[in-house]
C-alpha cells in the first residue's frame, strides 16, 4: 500500500514539475520588443519585386509603399523603446519564406504583399490592415483573353506560395479547366515567364500586376482583366501572440492614417512615377481602401 501510494506522490510531483516547467518557459520567452532592446536593431523582412510596395530599385536599394510602412514601424519602435540609433536590418524574403522567417525569428515583421487571412492568421499576427486587392490577370492586349473560362486548357503562372496559387487550384479542379498551372519563385519570375510566351496570363493580386506592367519593355501592350476572384487585404506580418510589438506596430499604421499620411504613400506609389523606369502606374484609390484609411481595423477578409 505504501508503495502505491509513493508512486502515486511520485506521479503527481512529475506533473507539477512538468506544468511549472511549461509556465516558466512561457514566462522567459523573449517578446520582439525585449529582442531590439537588447540587439539595437529591428530586422524588417522585404521582397525583391514586388513593384510597388516593396522591391529593389536600379540601385539596389529596397523601396515601396510596404517598405515605407516597415521604416515608419521601425522608427516607432525605436521611439517606444527610448532608443537612440536603432539600426535597421533588411533581409529578403519571398512568399514561402516569410513565415517560416518569422516563426524561427529570424525577421522581426514582414510588410509586402502578405494577406491577412483566418488561414495564415494561425501562425503568424497580423497589424492593421494596410492595403485591398483583387485577384485579376494580367495579359496581352491581343489575347483575347477577358476572364476565367477564356483560361481553360491553357499555360497560367502564379507565384508559389500565395492566396492566388490556391485559388486557382481550386477553381481549376472545381470547373474542371484544364489549366496548366506554373508556380513561379516569385512575382518577378512570374512576369518574365508570361513576357517570354510561357504562360498566356499571370494571376495575382491587381496592384501587383500593374507593379509588374512597370517593367516590361512596352507597358502599352499589357492590361490587367478579368472579373476579381477574391479580396485580399494586406498587414505587416509578426509573431503570433505578441501583444506589445502589435500595438506599437497599429499604432504607427493608424498614426500615418489619421494624419493623412498613408493617402500620401498612396499617391506616391500608385499615382506617380516611380523607379527604376518612372513609370506612373495610375492606379486610382477605391472606395474600400479609402474606408480603410478612415476606419482602421486587423480584420481578415478570409
Amino acid at each position: 500500500m505504501l508503495g502505491v501510494l509513493f508512486a502515486i506522490a511520485v506521479a503527481v510531483v512529475l506533473i507539477l514539475v512538468i506544468r511549472s516547467s511549461r509556465f516558466d518557459a512561457a514566462d522567459t520567452r523573449q517578446t520582439t520588443l525585449e529582442k531590439i532592446r537588447q540587439t539595437g536593431t529591428i530586422t524588417l523582412g522585404h521582397r525583391e519585386n514586388s513593384i510597388p510596395f516593396s522591391y529593389f530599385d536600379n540601385q539596389q536599394k529596397v523601396v515601396g509603399y510596404a517598405n515605407d510602412i516597415s521604416l515608419a514601424i521601425a522608427r516607432e519602435v525605436e521611439q517606444a523603446l527610448g532608443l537612440d540609433g536603432l539600426k535597421v536590418k533588411l533581409v529578403p524574403v519571398t512568399s514561402q519564406t516569410r513565415i517560416p522567417l518569422l516563426i524561427n525569428n529570424t525577421i522581426d515583421l514582414e510588410c509586402g504583399t502578405t494577406t491577412n487571412n483566418s488561414v495564415r492568421g494561425r501562425q503568424v499576427g497580423f497589424s492593421t490592415n494596410y492595403f485591398i486587392s483583387g485577384t485579376r490577370f494580367l495579359v496581352r492586349k491581343d489575347s483575347g483573353i477577358v476572364d476565367l473560362p477564356d483560361l481553360a486548357g491553357r499555360n497560367v503562372v502564379v507565384s508559389a506560395g500565395t492566396t492566388s496559387e490556391i485559388v486557382l487550384r481550386r477553381l481549376n479542379a472545381e470547373r474542371k479547366l484544364g489549366m496548366r498551372i506554373v508556380a513561379a519563385r516569385d512575382h518577378g519570375d512570374a512576369f518574365v515567364a508570361l513576357e517570354f510566351g510561357k504562360v498566356v496570363a499571370f494571376m495575382s493580386d491587381d496592384a501587383i500586376l500593374f507593379g509588374e506592367i512597370s517593367k516590361a519593355k512596352n507597358p502599352a501592350e499589357w492590361h490587367v482583366v478579368g472579373t476579381p476572384l477574391t479580396k485580399e487585404v494586406y498587414a505587416c506580418a509578426m509573431r503570433k501572440g505578441d501583444a506589445t510589438f502589435k500595438q506599437v506596430t497599429d499604432r504607427a499604421i493608424e498614426g500615418m492614417m489619421r494624419a493623412g499620411e498613408m493617402r500620401a504613400l498612396y499617391a506616391r506609389w500608385f499615382q506617380s512615377p516611380i523607379p527604376p523606369r518612372q513609370v506612373n502606374l495610375e492606379v486610382p484609390l477605391d472606395r474600400e481602401l479609402a474606408e480603410l484609411f478612415e476606419h482602421p481595423h486587423d480584420r481578415p477578409l478570409q
